[in-house]
């Protein structure tokens, strides 16, 4: 995860270097060598994921292919990314946004029973009376047809069984942690936003596009806000990318492992360009 972007990218390489000296360990050896089971905890996959996409950003400038830029968003997390890149704080100040973001969720998850499942093939209103009947909560919809449901174990699996029963498409349980971008993560929402009332943000550069409403944050206070709701606001992925094509989008940059993102921008329209770095070799071929 990101070795060739640190071997090959002097730009990426000081991001990780700065990355172990802000937060006191080793991440890109965690992210480089795992083990699997270290690396997906919730206080290390989430600064692994913001160092991963601004080294690839970094790489990119270095090598002269980043794009002429107007927008910024992020799927969960990666909405912290965005405000990055979009100059609303530095790197090493989203680090440690980050690094605490993970730090509080992964202490709700600890102290709460929760799960998330993922269905396919169903619209918006089924999923919520689905979600209604159970007392869950839906978290993400991502792109047409895939939404994601967070809440109690029990009240997921019980969701799950019904849906089944009733002939849903597709319904998976998913391997997570705990029920992110849902009331359990209270905790960690109410604790993310009064320490983001002590670190400064500025007017971002680039329009960043939030999770919660699909629409664009402006100033400081309205990303601090969305920021905060996120974690357990549902994750408004399909709108956000609907409103950037709106505002006027004609590629999007997907910058992290796994190409998941550009999946999902092929779910919702097939004639939409994407492009995904996670990886130096990324950088050499064209769009």
């Amino acid at each position: 995860m990101g070795r060739s972007l640190h071997e090959a990218s002097p730009a990426a390489r000081a991001l990780y270097d700065e990355a172990a000296r802000v937060l006191g360990w080793d991440l890109a050896r965690v992210s480089f060598e795992g083990p699997e089971s270290e690396l997906t905890q919730t206080k290390v996959c989430q600064p692994a994921l913001y160092v991963h996409g601004l080294a690839a950003a970094a790489a990119a400038r270095e090598a002269g292919r980043w794009p002429d830029a107007r927008f910024a968003l992020g799927l969960s997390l990666g909405e912290v990314t965005a405000c990055a890149i979009a100059g609303v704080f530095d790197f090493a100040t989203g680090l440690r946004i980050v690094a605490e973001r993970g730090r509080l969720m992964q202490e709700a998850c600890e102290h709460s029973a929760g799960a998330m499942a993922a269905i396919v093939g169903q619209d918006r209103a089924k999923v919520r009376d689905l979600c209604l009947e159970f007392g869950i909560e839906a978290a993400n919809f991502n792109a047409p047809g895939q939404i994601i449901i967070s809440g109690a174990r029990a009240g997921v699996e019980a969701a799950v069984a019904a849906a089944k029963a009733r002939g849903f498409k597709k319904i998976v349980m998913l391997n997570v942690a705990g029920a992110y971008h849902s009331r359990l993560m209270e905790p960690a929402r109410a604790a993310f936003e009064a320490f983001l009332e002590t670190v400064p943000f500025a007017p971002p550069r680039l329009a960043v596009f939030s999770n919660t409403t699909g629409g664009a944050v402006v100033t400081p206070d309205e990303i601090k806000t969305a920021l905060s709701r996120q974690i357990v606001s549902p994750v408004l992925w399909e709108d956000c990318m609907r409103a950037v094509r709106a505002a006027g989008a004609t590629e999007f940059w997907e910058l992290g492992p796994g190409a998941v993102l550009a999946g999902l921008v092929r779910r919702t329209d097939k004639t939409w360009r994407v492009k995904s770095i996670a990886e130096f070799a990324d950088l050499q071929t064209k769009s």
